[in-house]
């Protein structure tokens, strides 16, 4: 299992899921020109991608999925309530439609199985994904306002997993956005907090050994190595032992974060 997270933040999210004979892309919110050069960086050709997979269709999650699909023509999944979001939106015309597939409640591709998960963020059809292959499973889920019990689930007993903490709540409450925006924020559909995440990860089930990358970190409402010290200070409260039970990794907007 290799995770390779291209791209994280509210500039563009990318990221390449390694296991058993497939490679797979979540989310394309970032140049085609950028996702070619990251991945082949990591020793992956774009031609290599068997599928690309949508969490929601924020600008973020989907700006190079229209290059993306006519230069490499590439099958896309995502939910139909995404698809017309992105229709609606004007980006799904620019989306070649022989690559356009509706994702469905489980998907194979090889040996690898794939299972989205509902989460909660102001989007049309929001989801996670949770990977299996034999007894590894890597989740994801970097867009959510709570973590509800379906989330739970998804996210449990993973190998690895991808996160959000988003912002500090008081960094966000201080700062310069908008009260409206603030609101979104913080509501139970907008993004996960530190202290969210940090809760997350020391409630959930998890097996003896886990490696979570910290995502969609917010560069106006909170810093890198303030996200790992919250979730880290929780972690270490309740019992966690840091680098044994857990590994925590940062991800970055300009920059790929790797677990191989």
């Amino acid at each position: 299992m290799q995770i390779h997270v291209l791209a994280s933040g509210s500039t563009g999210n990318a990221t390449l899921i390694r296991m058993a004979d497939a490679n797979i892309l979540v989310d394309a919110g970032i140049s085609c020109r950028r996702i070619k050069n990251a991945l082949a960086a990591v020793g992956t050709a774009v031609e290599d991608l068997d599928a690309v997979l949508v969490t929601h269709e924020h600008r973020d999650h989907v700006a190079g999925l229209p290059t993306l699909s006519r230069k490499y023509r590439l099958p896309i999944y995502a939910r139909p309530a995404a698809w017309q979001a992105m229709d609606d939106d004007g980006i799904g015309a620019c989306i070649a439609g022989e690559c356009r597939r509706d994702l469905p409640a489980g998907l194979d591709i090889g040996t690898l199985k794939i299972e989205p998960f509902a989460v909660s963020h102001d989007a049309a059809d929001p989801v996670g994904f949770s990977f299996y292959h034999r007894h590894q499973k890597c989740s994801l889920a970097t867009d959510l306002g709570f973590v509800t019990d379906t989330a739970k689930k998804g996210l449990a007993l993973s190998d690895a997993l991808v996160l959000e903490a988003n912002h500090d709540i008081d960094m966000l409450k201080q700062g310069k956005y908008p009260w409206f925006l603030k609101q979104r924020i913080l509501g139970s559909r907008g993004h996960l907090a530190n202290t969210d995440a940090g809760w997350t990860l020391a409630r959930l089930p998890r097996k003896s050994q886990c490696h979570v990358f910290l995502a969609h970190i917010s560069q106006e409402n909170n810093k890198p190595e303030l996200a790992e010290a919250t979730v880290a200070g929780i972690l270490g409260e309740q019992g966690c032992r840091l680098g044994k039970d857990i590994t925590l990794s940062l991800t970055y907007p300009d920059q790929t974060a790797s677990l191989e």
